[in-house]
């Protein structure tokens, strides 16, 4: 314990006497943190709308006041010519079309169900589809509207006229469908992971350049020991850097947690050996600080975008759901997710607990074996 001990002062003191290191560790991931949480989301502010309304009626204007008045719909282009609507598509001055067909006003009347068509730019599908999204929304509720404010014997034909379930929506976890709370949180188990990997991975193959790795490798210190105490001091920077992201979370983006934070401390306290071993790995391999950077750069990309951060596992091919569940930070960010935005449990989070674990089982001994005390 005391070589243990006296290995992890003198990585503390290294890292502390390093001014680049120490603003690397802080001031970087926090200001990715409130940065990226900003702008990184699926939500369409607003979208530009060429209106091609053939009925010119008092109903046709309501239904293009009920996209306007969401805030998310702004009209750009009202015209009767459908070859300019899809003009402006084209040029990008429009991001949808609403094709409203005469006699609009009369189907509401007599009680059938108007068509309408909405075109949409899908360039970026993701996009487009939720602002189909909306849509729908805006085109539910101008119906419920026109329904409620008619006749009852029109009333009845119309809702004849549309026979179905009827389907009550209730966002459970997120009342409002905000991106914010689940991106914050996603890129915050992003970052400690970047951290955590960075660091390491850097650590080894910068004391064989500098050349106290040697100096170190003579010493009575046993392999595992030697890098115990490597990762040690890296472990408690990733709590605080975990530490200082879920405050930001909670006060700067406003984002209530349900769940238990100490529960996410606990599932990063075991996360981070996982990590942090991977980071010993690559730098057990590496002989120079740029290797390491390259190995590093290629896991981080493939962990992140695997990691479901960004776009939900679920949705993923088969063969790369079943890499995504060798994926510590996956399971991290699931855990994170769980337990601050659904209050899950430990119980609930076990199966994340156990995958991490079983990927620090991994590495960590193959960290330890890779690493060699005597020169090749």
């Amino acid at each position: 314990m005391r070589a243990l001990l006296a290995l992890v002062r003198k990585e503390i003191v290294q890292v502390l006497r390093d001014r680049v290191m120490r603003i690397q560790i802080v001031l970087p991931p926090m200001v990715q943190l409130l940065l990226l949480a900003q702008v990184m989301t699926f939500e369409v502010k607003h979208t530009n709308l060429a209106v091609v309304d053939f009925d010119r009626s008092t109903a046709s204007a309501r239904l293009v006041e009920a996209f306007t008045s969401t805030g998310r719909f702004g009209v750009v282009l009202d015209t009767p010519s459908p070859a300019r609507a899809d003009d402006a598509l084209l040029r990008r001055q429009a991001g949808a079309v609403l094709a409203i067909p005469e006699g609009f006003a009369r189907d509401l009347r007599s009680g059938r169900a108007p068509t309408v068509q909405l075109v949409l730019n899908a360039e970026d599908g993701a996009a487009a589809g939720v602002v189909q999204g909306y849509a729908a929304n805006v085109l539910a509720g101008f119906a419920r509207a026109e329904a409620a404010t008619s006749p009852p014997a029109m009333t009845q034909r119309f809702v004849r006229a549309r026979p179905g379930v009827q389907v009550e929506t209730r966002r459970l976890f997120n009342p409002t469908g905000a991106y914010r709370p689940s991106m914050a949180l996603g890129l915050l188990a992003s970052l400690v992971s970047i951290i955590g990997i960075l660091l390491t991975s850097q650590n080894i193959a910068r004391e064989r350049e500098i050349g106290t790795l040697e100096q170190l490798n003579v010493t009575p210190l046993t392999r595992s020991t030697f890098l115990l105490g490597k990762m040690l001091p890296f472990w408690a920077l990733g709590l605080l850097e975990l530490a200082l992201g879920l405050l930001i979370v909670r006060y700067g983006f406003g984002v209530a947690f349900v769940g238990s934070p100490l529960l996410v401390f606990a599932a990063a306290a075991l996360y981070l050996p996982a990590v942090l071993g991977l980071g010993l790995l690559i730098s057990t391999a590496a002989q120079t600080q740029q290797q390491a950077m390259f190995l590093t750069f290629f896991a981080l990309v493939t962990m992140l975008f695997l990691g479901g951060i960004f776009t939900p596992v679920r949705s993923m091919p088969a063969w790369a759901q079943a890499v995504a569940a060798c994926n510590p930070v996956q399971h991290f960010a699931e855990t994170i997710r769980a337990v601050l935005l659904r209050g899950a449990t430990a119980r609930e989070v076990a199966g994340h607990l156990a995958a991490t674990v079983a990927f620090g089982a991994v590495v960590l001994p193959l960290a330890v074996l890779r690493y060699r005390k005597t020169a090749d």
